[in-house]
């Protein structure tokens, strides 16, 4: 038998949230039909209302409602989009859900839907991606959840979440891999142009995030760092910038930005230099040398580390020549 996939959609939810896993599944089905092979999912789109669920795109979609609590399904998706404030504020809806997991093999939410699931309690205690726009507030709203904002997805056992709109096509991707082996995801990823799984997280979209948890106390230290990249920004340094003592500046540093100072530095540095390479021509290695990183390896390194690609495969995605 297929295994039956539900997308759930509400109104204003991002089109691309809804249609992207609905064509990973339809592409994998293609590809088994081309063989004579039984299709493997049975998908449809879903909704709490019955009326043409409008998204935020402005286009129609034709739900179907509800399916009782109790009939079993292979795999809940939950979209995103602005909608999903209002859906998450739906009792209804949100004690479905919870009740829908009991039945139902894997629970997944894209982009934002990771706050309708939260809502559900069914991500308390777990490492949880979305958007990178809504990280912090995700964080902010339920503080039982693990929020990390470079991940592409995060699976934590039957629990899936991904990161903003395409990052929805990575995850169910990875679905179809889980269920039916890497050659047929592969197989899949290529009719849709797109990576099995894409280089890099999503920091490679966004900026240095982690630095603005808290408030602006440490922002006039952050803009004279960005100033002075050249310089050894060593604690001394900073905290003689800050007007504190270093073990003072170190504590309350970290309590604030929930990084210490040398990470920030590094964060500071890799968003520098990630800009001058998409906004510039200047060689890789002088673009090292003005960001502080004293030479290309360096640079190399810590691009790495926090954007898990190289700068010179940055520059090829990102360089604009305009």
């Amino acid at each position: 038998m297929p295994r039956i996939i539900h997308v759930l959609a509400f109104q204003n939810a991002q089109v691309l949230d809804v249609t992207g896993p609905l064509q990973v599944f339809a592409t994998t089905n293609d590809l088994a039909r081309q063989r004579g092979l039984p299709l493997p999912y049975a998908v449809s789109v879903i909704a709490a209302q019955t009326a043409p669920v409008m998204t935020s795109a402005g286009l129609a979609l034709v739900a179907e409602p509800l399916p009782a609590v109790d009939a079993p399904r292979d795999t809940l998706v939950i979209a995103g989009g602005w909608g999903v404030y209002g859906a998450a504020e739906d009792a209804e809806l949100v004690e479905w859900v919870r009740y829908k997991a009991q039945h139902t093999r894997r629970m997944t939410s894209v982009c934002t839907g990771a706050f309708l699931l939260a809502a559900s309690g069914l991500l308390d205690g777990c490492r949880v991606a979305t958007h990178w726009t809504r990280c912090e507030e995700l964080a902010r709203k339920f503080p039982s959840l693990t929020v990390e904002s470079n991940p592409i997805f995060i699976q934590q056992g039957s629990v899936w979440t991904s990161a903003g709109v395409t990052a929805g096509i990575d995850l169910c991707l990875a679905l179809v891999e889980e269920d039916l082996g890497r050659a047929v995801a592969l197989e899949a990823a290529r009719h849709l142009v797109v990576f099995l799984k894409r280089p890099g997280g999503q920091s490679q979209f966004s900026v240095a995030l982690s630095l603005q948890k808290g408030s602006s106390r440490f922002a006039d230290l952050h803009a004279w760092m960005a100033e002075n990249l050249t310089l050894d920004l060593n604690i001394h340094a900073l905290a003689a910038q800050a007007g504190m003592s270093e073990r003072s500046f170190v504590r309350h540093y970290r309590a604030e930005t929930g990084q210490t100072p040398a990470r920030a530095v590094e964060l500071i540095r890799v968003e520098t230099a990630r800009r001058q390479l998409a906004d510039s021509t200047a060689s890789i290695k002088r673009i090292a040398v003005q960001c502080g990183f004293g030479c290309e390896e360096t640079l190399r390194r810590s691009f790495l580390r926090v954007l898990e690609v190289t700068p010179q495969a940055y520059r090829e995605r990102f360089y604009d020549p305009a």
